[in-house]
């Protein structure tokens, strides 16, 4: 997927915007060959969205030797989690992040650290709030937003309760309006298209892997 972001830095060296792996919920059985990462060229930093193990997203990182922001989904818990988080950095919760000349921000499922993966509208209002309150303080909106569960009517499945999207982040979206907005959780056979625009807003489902350049010419490869 090609985005247009005016404003977006390029390399110096090539003339090329930011280039991001972006992978949710399912792994790609076509990255365990070298010669398949090989193909997609240069990656400048691996975005999860949740639901994929520590190890995965830690093996990605080494491979594309790039560093890894990522946020966590409603599976991404118990002692396998705790385990293998030793590997990779913090998630991207709660502050923003500089990448590549690009501002990032993300959300996590809420109550990530209950025991069990209960729907939080409420916490998820928090995020949001906590998230513009941010953005204002800073006077900086974020270009990018990575969250596991998307905005609420807006590539969700709607019928789903558990899988529908949270009116916080549709409220967030709307207020901040971040160029793109990269999402899991919802199947990609439970709705009608894997990419939505909205309000200036590109969200994008990255079920099984994304890959995201930032250039002059929107164009698509899932």
């Amino acid at each position: 997927m090609h985005i247009e972001l005016p404003g977006a830095p390029v390399a110096p060296e090539t003339g090329a915007g930011p280039r991001f792996l972006a992978i949710s919920d399912e792994k790609s059985p076509t990255l365990d060959f070298e010669r398949n990462r090989s193909d997609l060229g240069r990656i400048d930093a691996v975005l999860g969205c949740g639901d994929l193990e520590p190890d995965y997203l830690a093996f990605l990182a080494d491979a594309f030797n790039a560093p890894l922001l990522y946020v966590r989904g409603n599976h991404d818990r118990d002692a396998g989690w705790t385990i293998g988080s030793a590997h990779i950095p913090e998630p991207l919760d709660g502050h923003f992040e500089q990448l590549r000349g690009l501002t990032l921000a993300g959300m996590s499922w809420p109550g990530k650290d209950r025991g069990r993966a209960e729907r939080d509208g409420t916490a998820a209002w928090w995020q949001a709030a906590t998230t513009v309150a941010k953005s204002r303080l800073r006077r900086q909106r974020p270009d990018i937003v990575l969250s596991h569960v998307p905005p609420r009517g807006l590539g969700d499945a709607e019928e789903d309760d558990y899988h529908r999207g949270f009116s916080g982040y549709h409220w967030l979206c709307r207020t901040l309006s971040p160029r793109l907005w990269l999402h899991g959780h919802t199947t990609t056979a439970s709705v009608d298209d894997w990419r939505i625009n909205w309000n200036g807003t590109v969200l994008v489902n990255v079920t099984g892997g994304v890959l995201v350049e930032i250039g002059a010419a929107p164009t698509v490869v899932p």
